[in-house]
C-alpha cells in the first residue's frame, strides 16, 4: 500500500488548497488499510470515487434542494425509507454518500455505533472516510478496481455513468500521484546516514612500562 500524504492528495485534488487535503490524509490512510484498499490499481480508483462524490473534499454532506430526484427518496422501500422524514434525514453522507435509513442501519451494525439515531456522525471525519471503505467493500469494488474498470466500478456506486468524466479525469490524477509517491517511498536517501559517532583514532600513546627501544 502507498501511504498517502498531504502533498499527494492535495496534487490529486489541485486547484484545491493543501490545507483542505491535510485533515483527510490519516482517516483516508487507515480506511484504506482496514478494508484492504491496498494496491496501486484500488488506491487509484478508490480515491477518484471518493474524490468525485465529494466534490474533492468540500461536501461530506449531499447539497440538499430538494430537487426532483432527492424528492424521490421519500418513500423508497429498497433505501428502507419507510417512515416519514427519511429521505431528508438520512440523505448522502460521507466521502460516498451513503444514502437511506437502511444503509446507515447496516453500517452501524457492522460498527457498532449508532448512525440511525445519529445521522450527521456520518458526515464528520474519521466516519466520512470509513464509511466509504465501509460501503467500496460492501460492494466488492476492488474486485472491480483489480479490472481496472472505471465504469464498472462507477455504475456499481452510482447507479449510472454520472459524472463519468471527471472520474475519470480524477482517476488519471490519482495515478500520477501515486506512481510518483511510489517512487519517493522507494527511493535511496542520499547521502547515505553519516554513523553514530566518527571511529576513533588508533592509540599512539605507551600504556605505561619501561621505554621501548
Amino acid at each position: 500500500m502507498i501511504t498517502l500524504t498531504a502533498d499527494t492528495l492535495a496534487e490529486i485534488i489541485a486547484p484545491e488548497p493543501r490545507a483542505r487535503a491535510a485533515p483527510f490524509v490519516e482517516p483516508l490512510n487507515e480506511t484504506m488499510r482496514r478494508y484492504a484498499v491496498d494496491t496501486f490499481r484500488r488506491q487509484a480508483h478508490f480515491l477518484a470515487q471518493v474524490l468525485h462524490e465529494s466534490g474533492r473534499l468540500r461536501f461530506l454532506e449531499e447539497l440538499w434542494g430538494p430537487t426532483p430526484a432527492q424528492e424521490r427518496y421519500e418513500g423508497r422501500a429498497d433505501l428502507g425509507n419507510t417512515r416519514p422524514g427519511d429521505g431528508f434525514r438520512f440523505r448522502g453522507r460521507g466521502l460516498i454518500q451513503l444514502t437511506g435509513r437502511a444503509n446507515y442501519e447496516a453500517y452501524g451494525n457492522d460498527t457498532g455505533l449508532d448512525y440511525v439515531g445519529d445521522p450527521d456522525a456520518v458526515a464528520a471525519l474519521p466516519a466520512a472516510a470509513d464509511v466509504a471503505g465501509w460501503f467500496w467493500r460492501k460492494r466488492n469494488l476492488n474486485a472491480l478496481a483489480d479490472l481496472n474498470d472505471v465504469y464498472r466500478v462507477t455504475r456499481r456506486i452510482n447507479g449510472g455513468l454520472n459524472g463519468i468524466a471527471d472520474r475519470i479525469a480524477l482517476l488519471r490524477r490519482a495515478r500520477s500521484a501515486l506512481q510518483r509517491a511510489l517512487l519517493l517511498e522507494s527511493a535511496p536517501i542520499l547521502p547515505p546516514d553519516p554513523p553514530a559517532s566518527p571511529p576513533a583514532p588508533p592509540d599512539t600513546l605507551d600504556e605505561g612500562g619501561p621505554p621501548r627501544n
